[in-house]
C-alpha cells in the first residue's frame, strides 16, 4: 500500500469544510480531510484535559459505548491519562513523535496556538512517514488548533470533553472568570498560570491581556468560600477588566477594585488580595500593585527571593484606601511565580517551594505550573482545602523580534 503524497494544507479547503460543518462537527471534517490526503488508516483529535495530567479522545459514536467511557448524546469521550509515553511526550515536548508497529505508523502531533497545548493529532499511516509529511502533519495539527478554537465558541462539545470531573455552580462560576488560554507565548516572554481548586471554591483568579508594548497581569483571591467567594471575585475581575480596557492606570485599576467591593458587597461585608502587574515590553519594567496579597518570587541566577514590596489594603476593607505601584526592572531569564496562599498555607507550608523552582528552571513555564500543581496535591491533597493559584512569567527580552516557531510553539522555550 502506497501513501498519498500530500503537497501541504488547503487553507481554503480548510476554512471551507469548517465553515460547512456545525460547530460539533467542525474538527471531524478537517481530520477527515487530511486523513484523505494523507491516505491514513484512522485518523483521531484528542483534546488536552483541564487538569493537564490526561488526554481525552472524543469520537462521534450514534449506538451505544463502551463501559468506562463518558457519553453524552452521541459523543464519547475516552479520558487517556498521562503515562510518560509518546503521547503525553509529544505534548510536553511539543515535538511529533512516531510509534511503529508493523505497517502501522501512529504519528503524534501537537496541537498548539502561541504555547496552549489544546490537544494531539494523532494520524495511522500504511508507511512509515518521511521528514516532508511529519513537517507536513505538523502544518496540519497547527492549522486544527485554530478550527478547536473557532468551534469551541460555538458549542460546549470541547468543554465537556475535558471536564473529567463533576463542576459545582461556584466552579462555573470561577471557570468563566479565567482567560480562554492560560499559556501564551511571545517574543519578548513566555508565561503560563494554572488553578488547583479547592472542593469548596474559594475565590482564587489570575488573568493576562497583551497591548501592543504592555502586558497586564492579575492574581486574585477572594475571601470565603463557595459562590459567595466566586461572586466576590466576578466583582474583583470585572472591575479589574472594565477599567483596564478603559485605558486606566495600574492604580485607577486598584482603586477601582476597592470601590466595585465596598459599594456592592454580595451577602454583606466581602474582600479580596490581589496583586496587579503592567509590564512594560520595550523596557522589561514592570509596575505592581500589592493589594494585601502573598509576595511574589523571583527566579535569577538560580536563587529564588521575594519581591520587596509595599503591602497595600485588600479590595473592599477601607472606603478611602490608597494604593502604591512599585517598579521592578526585570533581566532577561528572570522568571517571576505569583502566588496565592493556597500554595502557601495550611498543608501547602510543607512543599519546599524555593527548591521545588530551582529545579524546574529548564522547564516551560507550562510545564512548571503543572509541576507545581502537582506537588501541592502530592503534600496537601488529594482534596485542597483552599484553591492553589499560580502565574509564571519568563522574561526574555529583545521586544519586537520574532518568535522561530513551529507548528505553533517555539521549540527552544519547550521542554526536554
Amino acid at each position: 500500500m502506497t501513501r498519498k503524497r500530500w503537497t501541504g494544507v488547503d487553507l481554503g479547503k480548510v476554512l471551507h469544510a469548517v465553515e460547512d460543518a456545525a460547530p460539533v462537527d467542525a474538527v471531524e471534517a478537517v481530520t477527515r480531510g487530511i486523513g484523505v490526503d494523507l491516505g491514513a488508516l484512522w485518523v483521531s483529535f484528542l483534546v488536552a484535559d483541564m487538569s493537564g495530567r490526561a488526554l481525552v479522545r472524543l469520537a462521534h459514536v450514534p449506538f451505544g459505548t463502551r463501559p468506562g467511557r463518558r457519553r453524552q448524546d452521541e459523543d464519547v469521550a475516552t479520558v487517556l491519562p498521562f503515562d510518560g509515553g509518546p503521547q503525553e511526550q509529544a505534548l510536553r515536548s511539543q515535538r511529533v513523535q512516531v510509534r511503529s508497529s508493523g505497517d502501522d505508523h501512529v504519528v503524534m502531533a501537537p496541537v498548539t496556538q502561541r504555547g496552549e497545548a489544546i490537544g494531539l493529532l494523532e494520524i495511522s499511516l500504511p508507511v512509515e512517514p518521511d521528514d516532508d509529511a511529519l513537517a507536513e502533519i505538523s502544518r496540519a495539527a497547527h492549522a486544527l488548533a485554530f478550527v478547536v478554537i473557532a468551534a469551541r465558541r460555538h458549542t460546549d462539545l470541547f468543554e465537556w470533553g475535558q471536564r473529567t470531573t463533576p463542576f459545582t455552580l461556584a466552579a462555573e462560576i470561577q471557570r468563566r472568570l479565567l482567560p480562554s488560554s492560560f499559556t501564551c507565548e511571545a517574543g519578548s516572554f513566555t508565561h503560563s498560570a494554572w488553578l488547583e481548586p479547592a472542593a469548596s471554591i474559594g475565590g482564587d483568579t489570575f488573568d493576562y491581556s497583551l497591548a501592543r508594548n504592555l502586558l497586564h497581569l492579575s492574581i486574585t483571591d477572594a475571601v470565603g468560600h463557595g459562590v459567595h467567594s466566586a461572586l466576590t471575585a466576578t466583582l474583583c475581575v470585572g472591575s479589574l477588566r472594565h477599567t483596564r480596557r478603559r485605558g486606566h492606570t495600574l492604580l485607577d485599576q486598584a482603586q477601582a477594585a476597592n470601590s466595585a467591593l465596598i459599594e456592592n458587597p454580595p451577602g454583606g461585608f466581602t474582600f479580596a488580595t490581589g496583586l496587579l502587574g503592567r509590564l512594560d515590553l520595550r523596557t522589561g519594567v514592570l509596575a505592581m500593585v500589592n493589594a494585601g496579597h502573598p509576595t511574589p518570587l523571583l527566579v535569577r541566577d538560580g536563587t529564588v527571593a521575594p519581591l520587596a514590596l509595599p503591602v497595600d489594603p485588600p479590595f473592599g476593607v477601607l472606603r478611602h484606601g490608597t494604593y502604591r505601584t512599585t517598579d521592578i526592572p526585570l533581566r532577561p531569564d528572570d522568571r517571576l511565580i505569583l502566588l496565592t496562599d493556597g500554595m502557601l498555607e495550611r498543608g501547602a507550608a510543607r512543599l519546599d517551594l524555593p527548591a521545588r523552582l530551582r529545579g524546574l528552571t529548564g522547564l516551560h513555564p507550562r510545564e512548571v505550573v503543572r509541576e507545581l500543581g502537582d506537588a501541592v496535591l502530592d503534600v496537601a491533597g488529594p482534596t485542597l482545602p483552599d484553591d492553589a493559584c499560580m502565574l509564571v512569567l519568563d522574561w526574555h527580552g529583545d521586544h519586537g523580534d520574532h518568535r522561530s516557531t513551529t507548528a505553533g510553539a517555539d521549540p527552544r522555550r519547550a521542554s526536554a
